[in-house]
C-alpha cells in the first residue's frame, strides 16, 4: 500500500466493491524461504466478510492448509499506466505510476470436499454472466468422469476477511487542471485494455486545488 493517506480515502464498502468486481488475485501465505503465490479467481459473499476460491491439491498453500487456517493476503490489482510528467504541463515533475489495488488479509482454511461443486457452479455462473448474451455455460456440459477428475485435482477453500486496505492512486495529489490534462494524455497515449478504465478513474478522483 502507498504511505500517502491521499491514496486512501475510499471506503471498505468500495474497495471490497472493487475486489468483487474483479474477482481475481495473488493469494500469498507466508512461508520459511519465502511467500507462497498463488493466482486464483475468487468469489467476495454479500456482506463482504468471506470469500471462497479454489486451489489444486498440490499447491503449496492448499498443503499447507492440511494442518489447519494459516494467515493470508489477496492483492487485486486494477488499470494501471505510468504517467509522465510532460503530461502535467507544468514544470518540475516526476514520473510516476498510477494504479488501483485492494489487499483483503484474514484467515485462510481448507474447507470439505462436499462443497466443492457448488463453489464450482457459482463460480462459473458468476463469469458467465458477464459474458451474455451468451448462454452461459454449466458443468452440466462436462461428462461425470472428467468432472470426478477435476474435482479430485481440486480442494475448495474459504479466507475470512479480517482487514480491507485500498490504494487509489491517481493523482489526487496534483491540481484538478494538471489532474485533468494527465488522464486525457493515459487515454490517449498509453498501450493497454484498461487504460480509458484508468483515466475515467482519474477524471473521477477528488482534486486539491486548481
Amino acid at each position: 500500500m502507498h504511505p500517502n493517506p491521499v491514496f486512501h480515502t475510499q471506503t471498505p464498502a468500495r474497495n471490497i466493491a472493487f475486489a468483487r468486481a474483479r474477482s481475481f488475485g495473488i493469494l500469498a501465505v507466508s512461508a520459511e524461504a519465502a511467500p507462497m503465490l498463488s493466482h486464483v479467481p475468487f468469489l467476495i459473499d454479500e456482506p463482504g466478510e468471506t470469500l471462497a476460491l479454489h486451489l489444486l491439491r498440490s499447491n503449496p498453500i492448499a498443503r499447507a492448509l492440511q494442518t489447519g487456517p494459516v494467515p493470508a493476503r489477496i492483492a487485486v490489482s486494477g488499470p494501471d499506466s505510468y504517467v509522465s510528467p510532460d503530461w502535467y504541463e507544468i514544470p518540475d515533475q516526476v514520473p510516476t505510476w498510477n494504479y488501483v489495488a485492494v489487499h483483503l488479509t484474514g484467515t485462510l482454511e481448507r474447507r470439505p470436499d462436499a462443497e466443492l461443486h457448488a463453489l464450482l457452479d457459482r463460480q462459473s455462473a458468476h463469469f458467465e454472466t458477464q459474458l451474455l448474451p451468451k448462454t452461459p455455460w454449466t458443468t452440466d456440459k462436462m461428462s461425470e468422469d472428467v468432472m470426478a477428475r477435476m474435482m479430485r485435482a481440486i480442494v475448495p477453500c474459504r479466507m475470512r476477511i479480517d482487514d480491507v486496505e485500498g490504494t487509489w492512486k491517481l493523482n489526487q495529489n496534483k491540481p484538478t487542471d494538471v489532474r485533468l490534462r494527465a488522464a486525457d494524455q493515459v487515454a490517449s497515449s498509453c498501450q493497454g485494455s484498461e487504460c480509458a478504465q484508468l483515466a475515467a478513474l482519474m477524471r473521477a478522483a477528488d482534486g486539491h486545488g486548481g
